[in-house]
């Protein structure tokens, strides 16, 4: 995007010291601090901060007549003692040289400068949120700014490419939940992007972040994203949370990704967070506790589709469409005869190329490949590279079938590795 005219812009490291004069063009003071209202408008600037010694003063935005670097002229004298205010996000306190998040970077960055534009607004001129600045033209100016003019400063800079990203792409990190909400924080930003990439962000937060970053956010997003965080960091994250909030969290997770994330607390707090979840998941993650954590049992997941051997391709497809759930995931289908032993498995792909009622068991695979639940670790990565499988039925004592390991959990033990 081209830069607007400098004439246009008013830079924080600018407006910080800036003096302030009333409507005889006295001096009342020079600008300590400026603060956004996001309750009242999410990106201008409702308050300036102004003072001469110890006492600070209120300067409301529509006070002001014009801002320019020749200092704000107001329009009205009438000023209040400042007072702090929960419901400020002020530029000083709260933003410069705090990290914040980059979300359409996605990553964590670190506040050097802030950008606002002037606008007209009722006779008077206000300042909007532009920019957050990041670069080493912002780091440029804080080091020169008071040594030189602010005119010289613009001109000197010009020669430094500009790195900032737009306010609106910015999420603030504040982990008092009762601040979050007087400053109407969103999650909107961290909840549309990918699961890999908020891991990465929390991965790089204080852990006081991660908590409220995971206390706020949906829970299923929160889930995905915690099924990517580094094991030691997943386990430090639902130790700090509220045990209902952690249970909600563990009971969107995949079971077998539940299992493993609570197999690395403490035992007492893994068993506050079981009691607190639903029943059903519940079960699931209890009987995966119970293995070895590298055996074919511990590595197994219990979501997956499984029909009976004289089912049809439109069976198959009725089931698919009940289970819409696990479709980004599943690539494979089981069959069992009437006591659950497993009989056959079917890829998923060769139901589109058969009409509905064609026979299931017609379909399945030549060579029926599985694994007994106690299966070393080491041979389930031999049976996925030596057969090239996308998945693994895994079968207890009886044959019945109790999970499925996929090629996604291989490449996880790989990584460990």
């Amino acid at each position: 995007m081209p830069e607007q005219r400098a004439e246009q812009r008013l830079f924080f490291t600018e407006l910080l010291g800036l003096k302030v004069f009333d409507l005889k063009g006295r001096t009342l003071g020079v600008v300590k601090d400026a603060a956004i209202v996001p309750l009242l408008d999410p990106v201008r600037v409702d308050r300036y901060l102004i003072g001469s010694g110890a006492a600070w003063l209120t300067v409301r935005h529509d006070q002001v007549r014009s801002i320019s670097l020749d200092g704000i002229h107001l329009r009205d004298e009438i000023l209040t003692p400042y007072h702090s205010d929960e419901y400020m996000l002020r530029v000083v306190r709260d933003l410069l040289d705090q990290q914040i998040i980059d979300a359409q970077g996605r990553k964590v960055v670190r506040v050097t400068d802030v950008t606002f534009e002037v606008h007209q607004e009722d006779g008077g001129e206000v300042l909007w949120v532009l920019d957050v600045d990041i670069g080493l033209r912002a780091i440029f100016r804080r080091l020169v700014q008071g040594l030189l003019p602010a005119s010289w400063i613009r001109r000197l800079q010009v020669g430094i490419p500009p790195h900032s990203i737009r306010w609106e792409f910015c999420n603030i990190l504040e982990p008092d939940p009762q601040r979050r909400l007087r400053l109407n924080i969103s999650n909107r930003l961290l909840e549309d992007m990918h699961p890999a990439d908020l891991a990465d962000i929390v991965e790089d937060l204080t852990p006081e972040h991660r908590e409220a970053i995971f206390e706020n956010i949906d829970s299923e997003v929160a889930a995905d994203a915690l099924s990517e965080v580094d094991p030691g960091i997943q386990a430090s994250i639902l130790e700090s949370l509220e045990t209902e909030k952690a249970a909600e969290i563990v009971e969107e997770m995949a079971p077998d990704e539940a299992a493993d994330v609570l197999a690395e607390l403490e035992q007492e707090t893994s068993d506050e967070i079981l009691e607190e979840m639903e029943h059903e998941p519940k079960q699931e993650v209890r009987e995966l506790l119970e293995f070895e954590e590298d055996s074919a049992g511990g590595m197994m997941n219990t979501e997956y589709v499984a029909l009976q051997e004289t089912a049809t391709v439109e069976d198959a497809i009725q089931a698919l469409k009940s289970n819409e759930e696990l479709m980004e995931t599943l690539n494979t289908l089981f069959l069992v005869d009437s006591g659950e032993h497993l009989t056959g498995v079917v890829p998923l792909a060769r139901l589109f190329l058969h009409d509905g009622a064609t026979p299931l068991r017609s379909l399945a695979m030549d060579t029926l490949i599985e694994a007994p639940v106690t299966e070393h670790r080491d041979r389930i990565t031999e049976l996925f590279d030596k057969y090239n499988l996308l998945a693994l039925p895994v079968v207890d004592e009886e044959r019945k079938l109790s999970g499925v390991i996929t090629a996604d959990d291989i490449i996880s033990v790989l990584r460990e590795k």
